[in-house]
């Protein structure tokens, strides 16, 4: 069932990212322009909130510079506890109903595309419950001929069921149902979909907006991207 979508809020996770984040804070500005040139009215408010995980570098005071975005401090040294928390924050000073907040997850190593939030918005207004986007890794850093078998294993479908977490929305109302993110250093996105197909709900999946993600192959989160990325490369 469809409903209208008054807010979407945008989590990102980040741990010692000083590096990365303002790409990311960038690409979700630009995405955000976007989506307001598309909407010029009934637009959703959008709400970026970055999850400081047990950050100790200079990625706190690169989030404190944007006033767009809300920083929320974590301690749990787990991408699903961050994500947990980021999300938690967000609903607990909402006064817009759960069913009718949409919930867009990406990484702070990654770079949404600049249609991200449209094609979030859509997948929202057209009653999908979940919405599995894909990645890309980014070129920069990865050698040209790992990229390239990586592209052949892993080509871009619009029909899939990969999930990431740099690139995955969720209604509020079946996030909160599904019991949301564990407390896990990682798996944490595909536990979420796992637990919202129990309730019998469908994922939809595009290939569309594809999120640019880090190409390093020491990530922050045990068999993460970053592993899934060494053994489909080679």
């Amino acid at each position: 069932m469809s409903a209208r979508i008054r807010q979407l809020v945008v989590v990102v996770p980040a741990r010692n990212e000083e590096k990365t984040i303002a790409r990311c804070l960038d690409a979700l500005e630009a995405a955000v322009e976007r989506l307001r040139g598309t909407r010029p009215t009934d637009l959703p408010d959008v709400r970026i909130v970055v999850v400081l995980d047990r950050c100790i570098d200079g990625t706190a005071q690169i989030v404190a510079r944007r006033s767009t975005v809300d920083a929320v401090v974590s301690s749990a040294g787990k991408v699903g506890s961050a994500r947990a928390r980021g999300i938690e924050r967000a609903l607990a000073a909402n006064a817009v109903p759960p069913e009718n907040i949409w919930i867009a997850n990406t990484d702070a190593d990654s770079a949404v595309s600049a249609d991200w939030l449209c094609v979030q918005l859509e997948a929202a207004e057209a009653g999908h419950a979940i919405l599995l986007g894909a990645v890309r890794p980014d070129e920069d850093g990865l050698e040209a001929e790992r990229l390239a078998h990586y592209l052949r294993r892993h080509p871009l479908r619009e029909s899939h069921r990969n999930v990431h977490g740099a690139n995955l929305g969720v209604r509020a109302d079946h996030y909160l149902a599904a019991g949301g993110f564990a407390d896990v250093a990682t798996g944490e996105d595909a536990a979420l979909v796992a637990a919202l197909e129990n309730l019998g709900l469908e994922a939809a999946s595009t290939a569309r907006a594809a999120v640019l993600t880090s190409s390093r192959l020491l990530g922050r989160a045990p068999d993460g991207y970053s592993e899934v990325l060494r053994a489909i490369a080679g």
